[in-house]
């Protein structure tokens, strides 16, 4: 019994040496997927200018961020993220055509409109202004996530920063385009300032989370913070700053807290109230260096699981048994084998977790998620997830997440998805409307003209007990270079059905590092374009041109507003119905999508919920799950052509005009 036991132990390390070593050389002929040529020709984008505030480009532009005197000799690294973006309907005329950008070369957070809006839904360009909120230089804007905080139907933001709490910019009632003047700053966490300075908690949050986690009809919120509460900007701050105290198993960060919605009120003087969640997630799995969350509804009950990426150690998916007025998340992991790479078991992995997105990878009406790491050739070889649905279906779901087993398996090399470079947000969305998904992957780290990879090889092989000391680290300053000429992925499905990388192809591959992506049917007419942040370089937004799109079934999906006034007001104002679930089924087949409260890595994608149909015209069977108003969970099956859809979600679906 000793014999097979110790035989038995040094199975999974013999395997990783083999898998690693195979993983090692396919990684480096990963670009050689073929079809891409013939798979390029088939999409079609084109880069058009961004409207920015009037002036904005004749202002000095950084290239580096102040920090705390104990990360200086590091600041390039410090400085290395915090650019976002996002699109969706800020004007309130149903298209999503709206974009709040976060530009890392000026600390500003740009509310514009994108190159493809009609004259209607353009305005003057501005930034939004924490005054008068307590602000200064030692705090940085790192997202801007669009969102109806107030549940009246009017689209606010909730902007995150390094060095302060997340703060929401609620739009009042009485403004008739988006402007400076038409949104209130409010803070999310309650504080108050007697002197005009900070006095609250220094979170440094480089993701967010927003959806109805409780099934109360209304957005709560999951904030991911990187560095624990410190001075991390502060260039005369206390030395209190760290760095992860493990490359593969950190629990020094600043951790996970969620914020449940418990009231608002719209008008002139907005306000939306949110609580701290207490133990809402378990404290052993709410500590790590979080750079990305993202959620779905796996189970059927209109309550969305939550994936949290974290840098430098394990991910989490947290099953969530939340009530409403109560939120509870549980750890469930994948299952461990023989066969199995430790850091292939969802939960149980070493990776650096930088991007998730939910998605139908495989067309079967189950949602799967991709996860982002790093995979460096000669760098740091890790791999990409693609973490395949394996239940039954959502009963069987449920009830292995019950018992704490996530039925997911790791295939991202089976699928070409699992070597890109340094790779952040992850984003997949169906611009053929073929029914399939592409991925478009951000990439890059710290851009300079000397390659630091050594350093950072030989900072990997350092003892964990030294790792929390910034002083024990290599420099990364300016100049130095990191993975900083690796450029945006595209990813499409060849004949054979795997992904191929077909950016180079279609232009896209701008050798500046991105950070988020957002997508979004900017022109109603049921067709994708995207968008993209750069660290330190100017944002991008391409339009969709592809030569031949298939049909497309769109919908909008609505809760009735809490103010019962607005009913009659000109734009007939309807909250986006947070939490509602569509699956669609026609001859070609079934597919699982979701109304994206917004999450990732600091790109959010439009409200809209969009499938792909190809040729098919004919009628799509479309199944709803929503919670009501009251928390009740609703289900209703209905018919629908191929097209644009507004449809009420309240004890039933019921079809509505568009704005």
């Amino acid at each position: 019994m000793r014999l097979r036991e110790r035989l038995r132990r040094l199975v999974p390390g013999v395997l990783a040496v083999i898998i690693g070593t195979s993983l090692s050389v396919a990684a480096n002929g990963a670009v050689e997927v073929s079809g891409g040529a013939q798979t390029a020709a088939k999409y079609k984008f084109r880069e058009l200018p961004i409207a920015l505030p009037p002036g904005y480009n004749n202002q000095p532009m950084k290239t580096i961020r102040p920090v705390n005197p104990a990360y200086y000799k590091i600041r390039s690294w410090i400085s290395a993220v915090g650019a976002g973006i996002a699109i969706n309907d800020v004007t309130g005329h149903g298209r999503a055509n709206g974009m709040c950008i976060v530009d890392t070369r000026t600390n500003k957070v740009i509310v514009t409109y994108t190159p493809t809006a009609p004259a209607a839904d353009r305005f003057t360009p501005f930034t939004l202004e924490p005054a008068p909120l307590p602000y200064d230089e030692t705090m940085a804007p790192t997202g801007c996530a669009p969102g109806d905080f107030i549940g009246d139907g009017r689209i606010g933001f909730l902007v995150s920063y390094w060095g302060r709490t997340p703060i929401l910019f609620l739009p009042r009632s009485d403004a008739k385009t988006p402007s400076p003047s038409a949104y209130v700053p409010r803070e999310l966490m309650p504080g108050q300032s007697l002197d005009g300075r900070y006095h609250g908690p220094r979170w440094n949050t480089d993701a967010v989370y927003i959806g109805d986690l409780d099934g109360s009809g209304h957005p709560s919120i999951i904030v991911g913070n990187y560095w624990p509460d410190s001075d991390v900007l502060d260039p005369n701050g206390l030395k209190n700053v760290v760095m992860p105290n493990s490359l593969s198993n950190a629990n020094n960060a600043g951790g996970d807290h969620v914020l449940r919605w418990v009231g608002a009120s719209s008008g002139t003087n907005p306000q939306a109230n949110y609580v701290l969640q207490k133990r809402a997630i378990p404290f052993k799995i709410a500590t790590g260096w979080t750079l990305a969350i993202a959620g779905a509804d796996l189970t059927g009950d209109a309550l969305p699981e939550v994936y949290i990426a974290n840098d430098f150690g394990h991910g989490h998916l947290l099953y969530n048994k939340s009530t409403p007025g109560h939120i509870k998340f549980t750890d469930a992991r994948g299952v461990l084998t023989p066969t199995t790479p430790k850091s292939f078991a969802l939960g149980n992995g070493s990776f650096k977790g930088m991007g998730v997105d939910f998605a139908d990878v495989n067309s079967n009406g189950k949602f799967d998620f991709l996860v982002s790491n790093i995979n460096v050739p000669w760098g740091l070889q890790e791999s990409n997830f693609v973490f395949v649905n394996q239940a039954k279906d959502d009963a069987d779901m449920a009830r292995q997440l019950n018992k704490g087993i996530a039925p997911f398996t790791q295939e991202a090399q089976k699928y070409g998805l699992a070597w890109t470079g340094w790779c952040w947000d992850v984003k997949a969305a169906d611009f053929l409307n073929a029914g399939e998904q592409e991925v478009i992957q951000t990439d890059g780290f710290i851009k300079g003209s000397v390659n630091r990879w050594n350093w950072l090889q030989e900072a990997a092989t350092m003892n964990d007990d030294l790792m929390s000391d910034p002083a024990m680290w290599p420099n990364f300053e300016p100049g130095d270079d990191v993975s900083g000429h690796e450029a945006l992925a595209f990813y499409a499905k060849n004949s054979s059905g795997t992904y191929v990388n077909i950016s180079s192809a279609l232009g896209l591959a701008v050798p500046i590092p991105t950070r988020a992506v957002a997508t979004g049917d900017t022109t109603g007419t049921g067709k994708l374009d995207f968008a993209v942040a750069r660290q330190w370089g100017p944002p991008a937004f391409y339009a969709n041109e592809a030569p031949r799109r298939g049909n497309s079934l769109v919908l909008k999906l609505y809760r009735p507003s809490i103010n019962p006034a607005d009913a009659s007001t000109r734009d007939a104002l309807r909250a986006p119905a947070y939490g509602a679930t569509v699956k669609i089924t026609t001859p070609q087949g079934t597919q699982i999508s979701q109304l994206d409260g917004g999450g990732g890595h600091v790109g959010f994608r439009s409200f809209d919920v969009h499938f792909g149909l190809g040729s098919y015209a004919g009628p799509v069977s479309v199944q709803i799950r929503w919670r009501d108003a009251d928390g009740v969970l609703r289900q209703q099956a209905l018919s629908l052509r191929p097209g644009i859809h507004n449809l009420m979600l309240t004890g039933t679906v019921k079809e509505v005009s568009g704005r």
